[in-house]
């Protein structure tokens, strides 16, 4: 399948509640993944009046895993199994981008790298996050429909 357009991709990324909740958007679509933008409010901060660091992970998690669904063309279901995170900088103010880069894609993982950034390209933290393709649901049967209504 070819890869998924830019409106096809911002509705994918639509369909993540929490990332709507959050306000992220597709900022731009690179051959090898894409940049998302949150804009950071004050109910984004935390006690420390700086990003959450969740917000940061959710935004580098959802880098990949729509990336992933552009790349493949489909909306195969995925799962996150696993995400390392390094934070270097703080923010409060302006809007965080996460730009990711497919580093693999293999037949059931795939590992995605994501720079953290700032509006004036300050490097705020990297992610490592690893992906798995789950197969589809398995079509029901009309024997096995029947069955379950019994």
């Amino acid at each position: 399948m070819p890869p998924l357009t830019a409106p096809q991709v911002n509705k994918v990324l639509n369909k993540i509640r929490f990332a709507r909740l959050l306000g992220m958007r597709v900022s731009r679509m690179h051959r090898d993944g894409i940049t998302l933008a949150c804009p950071i409010r004050k109910n984004l901060l935390n006690s420390a009046g700086v990003l959450h660091g969740g917000v940061s992970a959710t935004l580098a998690d959802a880098a990949v895993g729509v990336a992933i669904h552009r790349h493949l063309g489909s909306h195969r279901p995925i799962s996150t199994v696993e995400m390392k995170i390094n934070y270097f900088r703080p923010t409060s103010e302006g809007t965080v981008f996460a730009r990711s880069h497919l580093l693999r894609i293999g037949s059931t993982l795939c590992v995605g790298r994501v720079d953290l950034t700032d509006e004036q390209d300050r490097v705020l933290g990297t992610a490592l996050v690893t992906y798995m393709l789950l197969a589809p649901p398995a079509p029901v049967s009309s024997h096995r429909q029947a069955s379950a209504s019994k």
